[in-house]
């Protein structure tokens, strides 16, 4: 069974992107190297962090923090799994800052791992990009944006575009020079050329939208 890899060459995907792109390449050269990501060798745990996803939805940072902080007090255990979380009702999680659709969407987490439903690290070594999307976006709450800044932030996927993401799209728009933003169709499109290092053509893209607007990158624009 193939296993993939975490990261990739960035200097590799640099030079890749820019014989195939000269528009891109420009900004490559004016904003420079992107560094490979130190999350790409640090173990971590799928299900905590599609919890902590959940409960950062919508929120100020800050605000998330304080509401996650108070559901590991409750659950006496900052590792949010199903046997964890089944250590308090809803009105204990509402009680913490939980929103109700929020909690049910932590409970449909909880299920689906229960039942062996949501693939483990090891597993998603195994498992392609798209494989991975269609296993965890049918959970309550998760969106396929989600999924793709795990597969690209986390997991070091190189192959990822996230074309709904505003800031992507704001960054091809500024690429071409366009009157208006690609829509996710013309953007996967337009990025079909790019793979297999559509993940760094994607950071290039936030980076672009950023230098132009001041604005933080990445930066989930829609709801999921």
């Amino acid at each position: 069974m193939p296993r993939y890899a975490r990261g990739y060459d960035t200097a590799e995907a640099e030079a890749w992107l820019s014989r195939r792109d000269r528009k891109l390449g420009t900004w490559i050269r004016r904003l420079g190297p992107i560094q490979a990501d130190v999350r790409w060798r640090k173990s971590f745990d799928p299900v905590d962090a599609l919890a902590r996803a959940i409960l950062y939805q919508q929120l100020s940072g800050k605000a998330a923090a304080t509401i996650v902080g108070r559901v590991e007090a409750a659950i006496d255990s900052t590792r949010l799994h199903f046997d964890t979380l089944a250590r308090v009702d809803d009105a204990t999680l509402r009680a913490c800052g939980v929103s109700g659709n929020k909690a049910l969407a932590l409970r449909d987490l909880a299920a689906r791992e229960s039942r062996g439903e949501v693939p483990d690290l090891r597993r998603m070594s195994t498992l392609d990009a798209d494989t991975i999307v269609a296993a965890l976006v049918p959970i309550r709450g998760i969106g396929r944006w989600t999924v793709e800044m795990m597969l690209m932030f986390r997991l070091g996927r190189p192959d990822v575009l996230p074309v709904d993401d505003l800031g992507i799209r704001k960054g091809a728009q500024l690429l071409d020079r366009a009157d208006a933003m690609p829509t996710p169709r013309e953007l996967a499109a337009r990025g079909a050329h790019w793979g297999p290092f559509r993940t760094h053509a994607g950071l290039y893209l936030w980076r672009i939208a950023d230098s132009t607007a001041k604005a933080p990158a990445p930066v989930k624009r829609s709801q999921e």
